[in-house]
């Protein structure tokens, strides 16, 4: 039956519409997995000489059990933020004769073979061997070494039970900010002394291994948990079953005033209001309008003008790039239904354009008060917008003609990178390293005026020949049409 699961992934890996993207993606993500593991693997190499030399009266292994407490933190976090589950369509095998205790001892045994849980071997085994050979008990070393590796997966599992917990709220991020501050904040405050409990538990099993005994039968609690919790969801008319909300109405009257293109910017609007993915793109406008307090109350940010440019481009476009990024990949649900309908696709992107160059408006209004740092600042601001609204816009709705990847707008919204693909990569290049670029080598050529001109000049381009790229746009998206239906109608 594994034999047959893996059969179904691989093929639906080949099979999918962005499966050249998404080799391209795990291709580049191989190369970070290989300079990941150097990384591990020289710690777990030099770590005994560095820390002898540096503390040459204490045994190095009772330093690395008096910090594993902060490991274990830093592991969950970043798992929670980086791990991607393993997930099988469970759907169309609910149906056949297939027991559910098999699906799911698949999808938690598949979860054992995660890279995040190999990637600590790198470390752990080097060290070890280098304990071995320093004349360190073997057996107790080894009876270490194990632990190690039960920790690891009884994180994996704890991380299992904390997403399916957390992936259906709002905010789903906050569960593990919390339980991760809480345990840190009552470490450093020595109410409860963390920290030496689990460096005392590591000595305990080094000097006695009976007591492995313990985190194998934690680990098994955590399994069988993760068992019935999973197994309870494998139902097609409870777990699997999309939630009923009362559809909350507004008034959006005023985008009447838009002509043609209203049906399209209100079908935006409520789509926007009424899902947690694209919610996001609201609740980021308010990172990216107080982005510039990060850099421009200090001093050294002063000095560095062509650093302005970046700010004002991300400042005044983070709703454009962050809702921009997945056009048209947000309406993939009903994109076949909305391409039968006899509507002009140019009135459907125009639509799209409208809604950012209003939030770069907006967003530029709002962000004024910045000219208490300086005029440069609030200059460079106004610059940005302009080329926000007359090159990225355009750059954006062109890149989206190379989505292919399918959004579920009921998942969770922080930390989702569903519909991601090579695309959402590269484009950030010429959104924001461009200008940024191109605004410093005039800066440092002939200065500060004359490098905000040339920005402007280009937005102010884009602005004029604004309906001559928008049918060039449009004739590329029209190209692209099947293609994307097809694609949306993937799951993966």
């Amino acid at each position: 039956m594994v034999k047959r699961f893996l059969s179904l992934e691989w093929k639906s890996f080949l099979r999918s519409a962005s499966f050249g993207k998404g080799l391209a993606i795990k291709i580049l993500m191989g190369f970070l997995a290989l300079y990941f593991m150097a990384i591990f693997l020289s710690m777990g190499v030099f770590l005994y000489p560095g820390l002898k030399k540096a503390f040459p009266n204490a045994d190095p292994l009772l330093i690395v059990n008096n910090f594993l407490f902060y490991w274990i933190l830093v592991d969950l976090i970043f798992r929670f933020f980086f791990q991607k589950l393993p997930v099988l369509v469970v759907k169309p095998l609910l149906i056949v004769p297939i027991k559910k205790s098999k699906i799911v001892n698949y999808v938690l045994g598949k979860s054992t073979l995660s890279f995040f849980n190999f990637l600590p071997l790198f470390a752990i085994i080097p060290f070890g061997v280098t304990l071995i050979v320093e004349d360190y008990p073997t057996t107790s070393v080894l009876i270490w070494m194990i632990a190690l590796v039960l920790i690891t997966l009884i994180i994996n599992f704890l991380n299992f039970i904390i997403e399916s917990f957390s992936s259906k709220k709002e905010f789903s991020f906050l569960p593990i900010i919390a339980l991760t501050g809480g345990l840190f904040a009552l470490n450093h405050f020595n109410i409860i002394a963390f920290n030496e409990l689990f460096s005392k538990g590591f000595n305990a099993i080094y000097e006695t291994p009976i007591f492995i005994v313990v985190p194998v039968l934690i680990l098994i609690g955590l399994y069988l948990f993760n068992f019935k919790l999973l197994k309870e969801k494998l139902f097609l008319d409870s777990g699997l079953k999309e939630k009923i909300k009362e559809v909350q109405t507004s008034n959006l009257e005023w985008t009447k005033n838009f002509g043609d293109i209203a049906p399209f910017m209100q079908l935006d609007l409520k789509l926007i209001w009424r899902n947690k993915r694209t919610k996001s793109s609201v609740f980021l406008v308010a990172i990216g309008l107080l982005y510039g307090l990060f850099f421009y109350p200090q001093p050294t940010y002063q000095n560095l003008p062509w650093f302005f440019v970046f700010i004002g481009v991300f400042s005044t476009g983070i709703f454009l790039i962050n809702f921009g990024q997945f056009i048209p990949a947000w309406d993939s649900a009903y994109y076949k239904l909305l391409m039968s309908q006899n509507i002009k696709y140019q009135q459907y992107l125009q639509s799209k354009f409208t809604l950012m160059a209003l939030s770069v408006v907006i967003l530029f209004v709002l962000g004024i008060p910045y000219v208490f740092f300086g005029w440069k600042i609030l200059l460079a601001h106004f610059v940005a917008a302009i080329y926000n609204i007359g090159v990225n816009t355009h750059v954006i709705l062109y890149g989206g003609s190379y989505n292919r990847k399918k959004i579920e707008l009921s998942q969770k919204a922080a930390f989702n990178y569903q519909g991601t693909g090579a695309v959402q990569w590269l484009i950030g290049i010429p959104l924001l390293i461009l200008p940024m670029g191109i605004f410093a080598l005039f800066y440092f050529l002939v200065g500060f005026e004359l490098a905000c001109l040339v920005l402007a000049i280009m937005g102010i381009v884009g602005i004029v020949f604004h309906q001559k790229l928008m049918r060039l746009i449009t004739r590329k998206y029209l190209e692209s049409k099947y293609k994307m239906i097809s694609a949306f109608n993937q799951n993966d």
